[in-house]
Parts: C-alpha cells; sequence; structure tokens
C-alpha cells in the first residue's frame, strides 16, 4: 500500500475511534410502557443521526421510577440526562428551579402542542417539560358483549349505568369479567382513578382550608361503590392490578369493560396485540353527581433536571423524540395507530391517524375537555384532577392508596381505611404548617 494511502487510512481509523471513545453516554430514566418500550427500539435512527451520543436507557415500573427520579433531582445527583416525569411533577420541580426551562428551535412548533398539555408542563409560561404524550381517561369496552346482553352504551354514561352492564356481561366460568379498574396501590396508580370517581361523586382532597376530606359522605359512598363493583364483577387479585396488568387482561379477551387512560386505545385496538381489537367501542369517563373531575388529564413528558451532565445532549434527545417528526417514524414504522398521541393538534389533523385509530375523537374530547383548575363539585384550593399539585401530595397519596387497596383486598374496611386516611393526611397538612 503506498505510504500517502496508508497513513490516510490508519488516520481514518484513528479519528472513528476518537469519534467512538468521545461520544457521550446520556442516561434517560423511563416508565415501562409500550410507547417508552417503542421509543427505545427506535433510538438507533437517533443515535445514527447523532454519532456523538449514546443513549443509556434506564426503563423502571411507574412507583420505582417516581422514588428514583425524585431522590435523584431533590439530592442533586446527577445520575440522570433525561427524566420521564409527568404533569405533577413538572410545575412543582420547576418552580423549585430543579428543570432545565427547554427551549426548542422553530422547526419544533411548540405552538403544535395541545394547549391543556403545553401549560401543565410549564412553569411561568416557559415549558420545562416537552410532553412524550398526554391522555385522559375514558371508557373502553367490549360492543360485542354489550349488544349481545341487550344494552349500549351512551356517549356520556352514568357509574349506575356501567354498574348494571358490568353485571349483564359478567361471565367468570368463562374468564370475562364485567369490568376491570385499578386496584394497585399508589398515588399515580389506584388514586389517580379513584380520585376521579370521587369527584364525580361530589368529593375532593381537600376544601379551601385545606382541611382533607377524606372521611366525608362522597369519599365513603365512592370507595364503596368501587369495591362492591370489583368484588363482584372485577378480576381475582385486583388489588394487584394497575394499567399494564389489565391491559394484557383486555387484550386477552378477559374484560368486559375498563375505565383507564385513553392511551390504552392505541394497544387494545392494534391486532398485533389485542386479541379483541376490532371488538373495541368507546365512551367518556363515567359520571354520577358531577362531570367535573370524571376523568384525568396527563402526560408523560420528558425534561432535564438542573444537575444533568450532559444538557445540550439531552436536549437533541428530546427535540427528537417529542417532535412531529417522531410520530410520523412511529406511524411509518410501526402503524398510526400506535403513535403517541395526545400532544400536537397536528396529529389528530393527520388523515392516516384519524382512518387507522377509531378511538381519536374520544380521546381528544376527553382531554380538551379536562379542566385542572375546575375539577370538583365545590371549590378546591390546588390545581388537578386526579392529584393535588402541592408536594405533600405524593405521599400523602401513596398512604391513602395503600388503605385503600386493603379495603379492596378484603384485609380492612372501607370506614376503617378512610378514617386512617384522614388522620394521615390530618397530620401531613399540619407538619406542612397549611393549618
Amino acid at each position: 500500500m503506498p505510504f500517502k494511502l496508508a497513513t490516510a487510512v490508519l488516520g481514518a481509523m484513528m479519528a472513528l475511534s476518537v469519534a467512538a471513545q468521545a461520544a457521550t453516554e446520556l442516561v434517560i430514566a423511563t416508565v415501562n410502557n409500550g410507547h417508552m418500550i417503542e421509543m427505545q427500539k427506535l433510538t438507533p435512527q437517533f443515535e445514527k443521526a447523532n454519532p456523538d451520543i449514546k443513549v443509556k436507557w434506564v426503563t423502571l415500573e411507574e412507583s420505582v421510577l417516581r422514588q428514583r427520579i425524585t431522590t435523584d433531582i431533590a439530592t442533586r445527583n446527577g445520575q440522570f440526562d433525561v427524566m420521564t416525569i409527568g404533569m405533577y411533577e413538572a410545575p412543582i420541580w420547576g418552580g423549585r428551579g430543579w428543570l432545565k426551562t427547554l427551549e426548542f428551535g422553530p422547526e419544533y412548533d411548540v405552538d403544535d402542542l395541545l394547549p391543556a398539555i403545553r401549560s401543565g408542563l410549564s412553569n411561568k409560561g416557559k415549558l420545562v417539560a416537552a410532553p412524550f404524550y398526554g391522555e385522559s381517561s375514558m371508557l373502553m369496552y367490549r360492543a360485542d358483549l354489550v349488544e349481545k346482553a341487550g344494552f349500549t352504551i351512551p356517549p356520556r354514561p352514568t357509574w349506575d349505568y356501567i354498574a348494571k352492564v358490568a353485571a349483564a356481561i359478567h361471565d367468570e366460568g368463562n374468564g370475562v369479567y364485567g369490568i376491570c379498574l385499578r386496584g394497585k396501590p399508589g398515588w399515580g396508580d389506584n388514586m389517580a382513578f379513584l380520585t376521579t370517581m370521587v369527584n364525580t361523586w361530589g368529593g375532593q382532597w381537600f376544601d379551601m382550608d385545606w382541611k382533607p376530606q377524606l372521611n366525608t359522605q362522597p369519599w365513603h359512598d365512592a370507595i364503596r361503590f368501587y369495591v362492591d363493583l370489583m368484588r363482584q364483577y372485577g378480576p381475582p387479585d385486583s388489588s394487584a392490578n394497575s394499567f399494564n396488568e389489565i391491559l394484557a387482561l383486555f387484550n386477552a379477551g378477559k374484560c368486559g369493560m375498563w375505565v383507564d387512560a385513553t392511551i390504552a386505545a392505541s394497544f387494545i385496538s392494534d391486532p398485533a396485540l389485542s386479541r379483541v381489537a376490532d371488538k373495541v367501542a368507546y365512551a367518556q369517563a363515567p359520571t354520577k353527581l358531577t362531570p367535573k373531575g370524571s376523568h384525568w388529564l396527563w402526560a408523560w413528558a420528558l425534561a432535564i433536571p438542573v444537575s444533568a451532565g450532559h444538557p445540550d445532549e439531552a436536549l437533541r434527545f428530546i427535540s427528537w423524540a417529542t417532535s412531529r417528526a417522531y410520530i410520523q417514524l412511529v406511524g411509518k414504522d410501526s402503524g398510526w395507530a400506535r403513535v403517541p398521541t395526545g400532544t400536537r393538534h397536528s396529529t389528530y389533523e393527520n388523515e392516516q391517524f384519524i382512518q387507522a385509530a377509531t378511538f381519536a375523537g374520544a380521546e381528544l374530547q376527553a382531554i380538551s375537555s379536562a379542566n385542572p383548575a375546575n375539577s370538583t363539585l365545590h371549590p378546591s384550593p390546588y390545581i388537578g384532577i386526579q392529584f393535588a399539585a402541592i408536594p405533600e401530595f405524593q405521599t400523602i397519596g401513596i398512604v391513602v392508596g395503600q388503605q385503600i387497596s386493603a379495603a379492596l383486598a378484603g384485609k380492612r374496611s372501607v370506614e376503617d381505611a378512610l378514617r386512617a386516611s384522614q388522620s394521615f393526611a390530618d397530620r401531613e397538612m399540619r407538619k406542612g404548617r397549611y393549618y
């Protein structure tokens, strides 16, 4: 080989070696749900376009993720460059200065983000987290079973009517349960759903003096209804079920109805994942005394802690993963029914998505009508539908979730569970000097 050519080849090899060694490792903490798994599958495309970055994923169950990232950001440990957080953490952590403000270029098109989602992830009008997908909650049901039982589901059903339908379609002998609802304890697990039930029964977490309201009649009525409904027409061991467990049951044809995150529709309507994909229909979340707060508002979003070691590279990743182009990529790679939804106007204006996603109208209606600033029948001092956006709520919600899960499992009465919940919440609010 001529000397000049050999030198050039050697130089190129050394440059590649240096580039490989210089690649920044970007550590991203995320939750173990379907859309995040899809993002991980597509990450090599980001790495190909950004050869100076190598992504390392830390994928955790929801409650474990919250524990890890809360500890990391509060101690400024710097373990993660990107964190997957929600609409509870974003305003609190942003207000404390724990998150980087996200500044995107014009190609990102911030104005394309749905207003309710964008507002919930902002601090003083500036985004501190970018939505990967947004959601509300709605009723998803087996239209074939409902029709066979002689019922129809109206666009806005009541909980009393849903209980009648659950009784009619429940067929435990054939492995079909009338209704599946969250029971696994956690402020973002069973309490996310149960708070919407309490809201529509006319209840709330705190009154205008910040006094906990967990031992009031609306809480007793809503939780008693829930426990009775699940014991009669739910699957066994419901106290251990959250989103992923119920998704598996529904896709296997074992759930007649399910009230949960609108994002679930992407999976239960996918023939590659669901045995009942062609039998599913949708309606708004059930109501009781009031429609206020009957369905939640949430977004899983990507944020950069101020302790991140590689904030510039982190912003590049977030810009890619939450962009309109990423949604197009998923649509082409996996099908339009499986794109992350609930974040951008343009998604719901895309004809390919509308044709593939039979749930699109119900989902957008639920998200657009959710109002975190007015989610209870009587005035409340807090912002949030399925949570109260105060630092103390996370601890209170976890304990209350444990108490109600125990009641569902038959380990204690509803009355005892709510009495203990009220006592704990009162201590925490006094400790926080709310009164």
